[in-house]
């Protein structure tokens, strides 16, 4: 019996997931929406720029098909802008300008393999879109996400980013009439 509870209980701890979402109001996913940068608060460089790009193709999975990225701001030096803030408020005042009605931000707590026998993934990860106009938060989702140790740190991310965004609620497109249903006076 000892045994056995332990087993469970190494199974039940190893990819583990917590995550939570702000209920919000149902969105138009063909509203013009933006996807803007994510800041980077892990260890890992670029761990920003690689969530950004497996949360645009799930974004666009769940129903927002016009997205659209920020443009990659350089400085005067033609070098990428390296301050991460800097990088985030230039893509917002642009998204705002060009007219874009949602942009999508978050940021990376945790982007690794811990150390240890099976050097298993793990990521912390922070989803908002926020309403340009207003600059108001209109939903919000956070969680950690741990793998099993032969998985990799973006499948990790990828399965957490599904898992919020499973969450975010969107306007059903609208549907044409169904011609063969004769309508009657």
């Amino acid at each position: 019996m000892l045994k056995r509870t332990v087993l469970l209980a190494l199974t039940l701890s190893s990819g583990c997931a917590v995550h939570q979402v702000q209920r919000g109001p149902r969105l138009d996913p063909s509203s013009r929406w933006v996807l803007l940068p994510m800041m980077n608060f892990a260890e890992t460089p670029q761990a920003g720029e690689r969530s950004e790009s497996i949360l645009a193709t799930l974004l666009r999975i769940h129903g927002v098909a016009g997205l659209t990225q920020y443009p990659v701001a350089t400085s005067d030096t033609d070098l990428p802008e390296l301050d991460e803030r800097r990088r985030y408020e230039a893509a917002l005042a642009w998204g705002k300008s060009a007219g874009f009605t949602y942009g999508v931000t978050g940021s990376v707590q945790e982007w690794r393999y811990r150390s240890g026998l099976d050097g298993e993934p793990a990521v912390g990860l922070s989803i908002q879109v926020i309403d340009l106009a207003t600059g108001r938060v209109v939903w919000s989702a956070t969680g950690a996400r741990s793998g099993w140790g032969r998985d990799s740190v973006a499948g990790t991310a990828q399965k957490l980013l599904d898992r919020l965004l499973a969450d975010l609620q969107l306007e059903a497109p609208p549907t044409a009439p169904d011609s063969s249903i004769a309508h009657r006076p």
